[in-house]
């Protein structure tokens, strides 16, 4: 199995303007590596994360979702992020993963950040996913569900790579690096998460810190605070062999829920 090259985009996003900040991304697209497999941006990142869907949210025909297949088409990586999409008359909360070839899926956010008020809003998935990419199994997740391991628990090693695009606030920072390495070291996989930074039209900070945890928990990456991109290798041969010398996952409590 081939190493898996990521390149995490964090950005400064233009509160409520989805043209701007296609338009800054694009730019940001054309500087990531040849051989990169997956780039992946914060949660919404054409808007920011918002409570008014009303006049910002997309359809599944879009600009923005022609955009990431163009992006993913002209890079040769898969591309990831999430946007408000309307469906059915209901606003979500969504992931997009777009590749080379044109296919698309999707992940709603499962866990609504009730604090903002986001569960009166939005429509919680019922579904998660696993995309394979280079022979790597790759679970997408979105910002709140990492404070909820039972959702993410890596039953029976399902997947290699946990990812999570997010607008995660300043204030629990410290919260975003304990949780992150923590999913890391009790699911045997490699995790990323994708933050932004700057500040939003509600006046929260964020302090970026993007980060790849391996599966022993140790930083194989970090961004600092600024808007910056992050490439990363990820190598498989270590983490086979971690997991046959270190079989936890076989004691493992059969978690049941549903997803």
């Amino acid at each position: 199995m081939k190493n898996f090259n990521a390149a995490l985009l964090q950005t400064d996003i233009i509160w409520h303007d989805i043209n701007a900040n296609l338009e800054h991304v694009g730019k940001l697209i054309s500087f990531i590596s040849p051989v990169t497999s997956l780039a992946v941006l914060p949660e919404m990142f054409s808007t920011g994360f918002t409570m008014e869907p009303s006049t910002l949210a997309e359809d599944m025909s879009s600009r923005t979702i022609s955009t990431l297949k163009k992006w993913s088409n002209t890079s040769g990586a898969d591309i990831t992020g999430s946007i408000i999409i309307k469906e059915n008359g209901y606003y979500y909360n969504r992931l997009v993963w777009t590749s080379p070839d044109g296919t698309t899926r999707t992940y709603d956010k499962r866990h609504l950040f009730r604090i903002a008020g986001e569960n009166n809003i939005y429509t919680p998935g019922s579904v998660n996913i696993t995309v394979t990419k280079d022979g790597w199994r790759i679970m997408p997740v979105i910002c709140y569900d990492l404070r909820f391991p039972a959702y993410t628990r890596n039953i029976k090693l399902d997947y290699d790579i946990l990812l999570f695009t997010a607008n995660w606030p300043a204030s629990r920072q410290k919260h975003w690096d304990a949780l992150l390495r923590a999913r890391a070291i009790e699911n045997q996989c490699y995790v990323i998460g994708v933050n932004r930074t700057g500040r939003d039209g509600n006046g929260l900070e964020y302090r970026g810190g993007s980060v790849v945890f391996d599966f022993m928990g140790e930083i194989i990456a970090r961004a600092g605070e600024i808007e910056e991109i992050i490439q990363c290798v990820l190598e498989y041969g270590p983490l086979i062999e971690y997991r046959k010398k270190f079989p936890f996952w076989m004691d493992a409590d059969n978690i049941t829920i549903s997803r």
